[in-house]
């Protein structure tokens, strides 16, 4: 297995990696709206937007694009968040030939209040060509 943990975004709460590569596969830690400087927006869609450019950066160090994500599990903790959600997770899929499966979970709340979202992403590192 290969760590990654890019250093443009915000350290890891804790002790693992913000992804993990084995093999073809990559998986992420649920991304949450925390910014490289440590600010999180209140907005619910200036969150997300940062959850996804943080899957975005883990997939590129491992090898891989948006376009290769199996699947996105999001979580917000109201359900009037998740449209907001749902709009930046669609504006970036929008181009997408295939679109990933997608669930939407609504929980009680994340480990800091001011938190209102949380993605995560599994994606298949394409081959390179023979």
């Amino acid at each position: 297995m290969t760590p990654l943990t890019p250093a443009a975004l915000a350290a890891p709460f804790g002790d693992y990696s913000h992804g993990t590569r084995a093999g073809g596969l990559i998986v992420t830690s649920g991304q949450l709206g925390l910014a490289a400087d440590g600010t999180i927006p209140e907005d619910t869609a200036a969150q997300a937007e940062i959850c996804f450019a943080n899957i975005h950066a883990i997939l590129r160090a491992g090898g891989a694009e948006i376009a290769d994500v199996l699947r996105f599990t999001g979580y917000v903790t109201r359900r009037e968040d998740m449209a907001a959600y749902m709009a930046v997770r669609d504006r970036w899929v929008r181009d997408l030939a295939v679109k990933p499966a997608s669930t939407l979970l609504i929980v009680s709340g994340f480990t800091r209040p001011e938190f209102r979202v949380e993605v995560e992403a599994l994606a298949l590192v394409p081959e390179p060509p023979a």
